[in-house]
């Protein structure tokens, strides 16, 4: 059996590893193009303080968190132990209004999540000796089972595990050969003859799939994620802070600090970093952690979340195109969703059970 993954951000890596691993012939495919959702993601692994309140969204987000430690073992077994990831916990900021029903919500869910931790409220005082830059006058609920990750780090790992386990790489424009099922893709001037196809290809999915009379309705939202350091200080224990908007700060070894993001609904394709964007991250940030106010600009990346109908991803096969899988529409949730979300999609392509109803996920409602 021959697979074809097109795409190879997050999920598409991930089920290219899998894959791999499983001991099936792949070809991993990407076309390069600059603001790849998974090359500007800061991964922030922290599903149980979200204020989602889709179910299946709150499902395969957990599924999502709860599949990293078998993949960092799998990973590590294979070499890869690089990955910027860490349990750090998080912090929810919240109002001492909110607090108690708050504190209700997440604990609520964290019993039914081992991963999650002892769910506590802790003080301001507490909240800033744990991230020092921090201005919150209020409470903060702590999650101690949350973690933070580099979203190129991984991706490069299971790409680099996914070839020793006999995967191929190929760079270059994908188009995808089928009539009632998929044949092959072609990649440039080369053809692949392909048993399946796993599309994960982001943001340009539409371009990847209409051709073949395949209708998925993801749109690219473009954030903007600023990386700040703050020179002789450790900052590799500081928690994930979620403020009270949707914005977020989280902090690497390396006296890094990592702000976000704009999410951008009529960018389209615009690789750019803008100076409203700078300013609303920015405001954003030092409003939350005035502390801030003295670090190093270091860069900021520009990332194009696919965005699909709603809050869950589109997951699943494509009835009318037998051996074609969507992976793809996991908008902010990427970094957490995206390994699993690959995982599935390998099985599908090995026609194995996913061992999740894929329904509230179907890939072209």
């Amino acid at each position: 059996m021959r697979v074809v993954v097109i795409g190879s951000g997050i999920a598409g890596a991930a089920a290219a590893y899998e894959l791999a691993r499983a001991g099936v012939a792949v070809v991993l495919v990407d076309s390069m193009n600059p603001g790849r959702a998974t090359s500007a993601g800061a991964g922030i692994i922290c599903p149980w303080s979200s204020q989602v309140d889709d179910p299946d969204w709150y499902r395969i987000a957990v599924a999502g968190a709860e599949h990293y430690p078998e993949l960092l073992a799998a990973l590590a077994a294979d070499g890869e132990t690089e990955l910027g990831h860490r349990r750090v916990g998080s912090l929810r900021l919240v109002s001492e209004a909110e607090a108690e029903e708050a504190l209700r919500r997440v604990a609520e869910r964290a019993e039914a999540s081992p991963m999650a931790g002892k769910v506590e409220l802790i003080s301001a005082r507490r909240a800033r000796e744990l991230f020092p830059p921090l201005g919150h006058d209020g409470p903060a609920i702590h999650i101690p089972g949350a973690a933070r990750l580099d979203g190129r780090a991984v991706r490069d790992a299971m790409r680099r595990a996914a070839v020793r386990h006999g995967a191929r790489l190929l760079n270059g424009t994908a188009a995808i050969v089928a009539d009632s099922a998929v044949r092959g893709v072609r990649i440039d001037d080369e053809y692949v003859a392909a048993d399946a196809v796993i599309a994960a290809a982001g943001a340009w999915s539409p371009q990847l799939l209409e051709p073949i009379g395949v209708q998925v309705r993801i749109a690219p939202q473009r954030g903007q994620i600023m990386h700040l350091r703050l020179p002789g200080v450790t900052t590799a224990d500081w928690p994930v802070v979620l403020p009270q908007s949707r914005h977020y700060l989280l902090a690497f070894d390396d006296s890094r600090v990592v702000v976000g993001a704009t999410r951008e609904d009529d960018a389209g394709f615009d690789h750019r970093v803008t100076a409203a964007g700078m300013a609303e991250v920015l405001n954003e940030a030092l409003s939350v952690a005035p502390g801030l106010a003295g670090a190093t600009h270091v860069e900021t990346r520009i990332g194009f979340r696919p965005v699909g109908p709603d809050i869950r991803p589109l997951l699943g096969r494509v009835p009318h195109v037998t051996g074609l899988i969507v992976a793809n529409g996991l908008g902010a949730s990427g970094l957490t969703i995206g390994p699993y979300a690959g995982a599935i999609a390998a099985r599908l392509a090995r026609r194995a059970d996913p061992e999740l109803d894929l329904t509230p996920y179907d890939p072209l409602r």
